[in-house]
């Protein structure tokens, strides 16, 4: 084991004698920090966060064992805590397991084998608790960006949709067959477009797992099925829908959350129009320019 990959431990003994003999015997195996007090082990702490094992003795004048663990245990949860205990303060031992939560315990005195063996099954235990940590982490965003992409996703489609349904309910009303296959074909140019949406949406998720897809962004390519999708819904609710756009430069981002955000948008725009006026309209205005893109609803 090269230096820079030893393990790095602590000792905490308020007998000097201990230390010195502790550090001697395990210098050349492990990383060690040793401490006579545990307001000296604390800054110790402190000040290396990658320090994975800690080994203390349970009678010491200021603090016992079991009350530093205690107290380790909510400022500094990762690194195992190991117990050093003669074989009278079996009490002392079950209290540790019950306060200090503590990996293991070793009757004093010591052997060097005891203290090597609980500091690698301790090391053991750290690495194994390190990695669910990060996987449970990892787990938990993906867990939480899904919610937010299913909700997103639910909210852009569900307006379009209504619409179409309305549409439908509309047009059995309607005699005049011309009119009826324009209704018709307004519905299904939208209900193509959500279907490739919902395919596009499937597929890049699966692909992506939430990560970002950088590209350069078409914009008049978004409007015009933007437009596509929301053509009865503002017909169905006497709303003008306006696009405008002006490209000063080239703009890249993640088309597909580009195109959830600005479904957002456009749904609310529409669904929460004022009834009482007569003169509609949603206006979509992107300007792209010195690096950013502005979009005005």
């Amino acid at each position: 084991m090269v230096k820079s990959d030893k393990i790095k431990i602590l000792y905490i003994d308020d007998e000097v004698n201990n230390l010195v003999g502790f550090k001697a015997s395990f210098r050349m195996d492990y990383h060690v920090f040793i401490a006579p007090d545990t307001t000296q082990a604390l800054a110790i702490l402190e000040q290396n966060p990658d320090l994975r094992v800690i080994l203390s003795d349970q009678r010491m004048p200021n603090q016992t064992g079991v009350q530093f663990f205690e107290q380790v245990r909510i400022l500094h949860p990762n690194p195992m805590r190991v117990l050093i205990t003669g074989y009278a303060d079996i009490e002392a031992v079950i209290e540790s397991i019950n306060r200090g939560h503590i990996f293991r315990y070793i009757r004093k005195p010591w052997k060097e084998v005891d203290i090597i063996s609980a500091i690698e099954e301790a090391n053991k235990f750290y690495v194994t608790n390190s990695m669910l940590s990060t996987k449970n982490d990892e787990l938990q965003k993906a867990y939480d960006e899904l919610d937010k992409f299913a909700y997103s996703v639910t909210h852009d489609m569900r307006g379009p949709l209504l619409s179409i349904l309305g549409a439908v309910d509309l047009s059995k009303s309607i005699d005049d067959i011309d009119e009826i296959k324009e209704m018709l074909g307004m519905m299904e140019k939208s209900v193509l477009k959500l279907d490739n949406f919902i395919r596009s949406v499937h597929e890049y998720y699966n692909l992506k797992r939430g990560e970002l897809h950088i590209v350069n962004i078409d914009f008049n390519n978004v409007i015009k099925d933007l437009s596509d999708m929301y053509e009865i819904t503002g017909k169905m609710n006497n709303v003008k829908f306006i696009t405008k756009l002006s490209e000063k430069e080239v703009f890249r981002s993640d088309e597909m959350y580009l195109r959830i955000i600005l479904n957002n948008l456009l749904s609310n725009a529409f669904k929460y129009n004022r009834k009482d006026i007569s003169d509609k309209f949603v206006e979509l205005n992107i300007e792209t320019g010195n690096g950013s893109a502005v979009t005005n609803r």
